[in-house]
């Protein structure tokens, strides 16, 4: 079987993440001690068998994409009571395999998993962006997860605008419609330009809509910033870097600074607006390869996230703007170019001393009995992954891609998982 990452399952980029020809890729507190830690809402059964002392504190968490129907819902269109009825099946999945966070995306493509003030309802829930589903999954997943024991977190994508390329298609209401300067084509997707004060001071505006309504335990961001590389496309941010990318010395310095004005922005205000929520972005886990710089990792990925996301992940943890991190370390332990036991290590020596807390993204997506890869065959693999992560003080828990991986299990990995590691459920930390 043809295994493809998980940027491919959520937004179908075929081949941007290569990882050079020997394998494909799948895709906290302030450093200062005055972070916000946990949110201090009641944790439920969790926290109650944490509290017993039955075994440490560990954040145990899973995605729910809901961008292409990935896992939730199951397909556009269901009535509200099956969208329901499939979200808290799946929360009550969570709780079996004695995880205890679930991160869900509210916000797939510049649209609303809830009754949103500035984007439109997500097409995904009924087929048509803009209409109504007759409910709130984002408040209904918020007041579930909390009487299960489970954190939620909200999965924001800041600057995907469509899967496609063509805003007539987009409700007629969207802000993407109505401001067509804000937006770029690129590798067959719009997105919204990163260069654009007025797009970054939007893309904050439209997630905080959902922070100020709802007791979220967390703000969570995946890896899109600047797209994935596509061979022989530019993106064409000219105009809006001839108009401010004046004091810098390249372009790509200047879409870097615009990465972490947005990072850095979103953590102030959040901050201001509700301090019990933690703000956590999951990257592609390779910030440059040590060929390129002698603070890399010892990898030879064919994308990094400064050099070709302009997303500098090393520095958001050393500046302290984010309270937790969750490298994508979607790689077997021993891979040729990307091995996972090499990027832990680079990881949690990164963390070390900031306060940030250390997640590591898990590829269980890629456990499969028929996987073109050995290491993806055996079910073993993600087990060793906890276990070998678990030296170091760092990694404070562990994320699984995607849910509907945690509920099918196909080659029994996840299973392992429960048995070797999650004997008892335990609060996040």
């Amino acid at each position: 079987m043809t295994h493809i990452g998980r940027r491919m399952l959520l937004a179908g980029a075929a081949g941007a993440l290569a990882i050079t020809a020997a394998g494909p890729a799948g895709a906290a507190q302030r450093a200062d001690g005055a972070g916000r830690g946990p949110a201090p809402a009641e944790k439920g059964g969790a926290a109650k068998a944490g509290a017993a002392g039955a075994a440490a504190a560990e954040f145990r968490g899973m995605w729910i994409a809901s961008v292409e129907n990935v896992d939730w819902p199951s397909e556009p269109g269901l009535s509200a009571g099956a969208q329901q009825s499939e979200l808290l099946d799946l929360l009550d999945t969570a709780v079996e395999r004695r995880l205890n966070a679930v991160v869900l995306q509210v916000r797939p493509a510049a649209d609303a998993m809830w009754p949103a003030a500035r984007e439109p309802w997500s097409q995904w829930l009924t087929g048509e962006q803009g209409v109504d589903p007759g409910w709130d999954p984002l408040g209904t997943a918020v007041r579930e997860a909390r009487a299960r024991g489970l954190e939620l977190h909200a999965w924001f994508n800041p600057y995907r605008v469509a899967n496609h390329t063509d805003p007539d298609r987009l409700s007629a209401c969207h802000p993407a419609r109505r401001n067509p300067d804000w937006t770029v084509a690129y590798g067959g997707k719009l997105y919204y330009n990163p260069g654009l004060p007025e797009v970054r001071a939007f893309v904050q505006e439209a997630m905080l809509d959902a922070v100020s309504r709802y007791a979220v335990d967390g703000v969570h961001w995946d890896d899109y910033f600047y797209p994935y590389p596509v061979e022989g496309e530019d993106f064409d941010d000219d105009d809006a870097y001839a108009q401010h990318g004046g004091d810098f010395d390249s372009r790509e310095d200047w879409r870097r600074n615009n990465t972490d004005t947005l990072v850095r922005e979103m953590s102030a205000r959040l901050r201001a607006l509700r301090p019990g929520v933690r703000f956590g972005i999951s990257p592609f886990a390779v910030w440059r390869n040590r060929d390129r710089d002698p603070l890399g990792s010892a990898t030879q990925a064919g994308v990094a996230t400064y050099d070709d996301l302009y997303a500098d992940t090393r520095k958001w943890v050393k500046e302290g703007w984010i309270d937790y991190i969750v490298p994508q370390a979607y790689w077997h332990i021993g891979h040729p170019t990307a091995d996972y036991a090499k990027i832990v290590p680079w990881w949690a020596q990164t963390v070390a001393g900031t306060g940030v807390a250390l997640y590591v993204g898990e590829a269980l997506y890629r456990c499969d009995a028929e996987s073109s890869t050995e290491a993806w065959r055996d079910p073993a693999e993600l087990s060793r992954h906890v276990r070998f992560a678990r030296g170091y003080a760092e990694v404070r828990g562990h994320v699984y891609f995607s849910a509907k991986q945690v509920v099918a299990d196909p080659n029994g990995a996840m299973a392992k998982v429960v048995a070797d590691h999650y004997p008892t459920p335990v609060p996040p930390r």
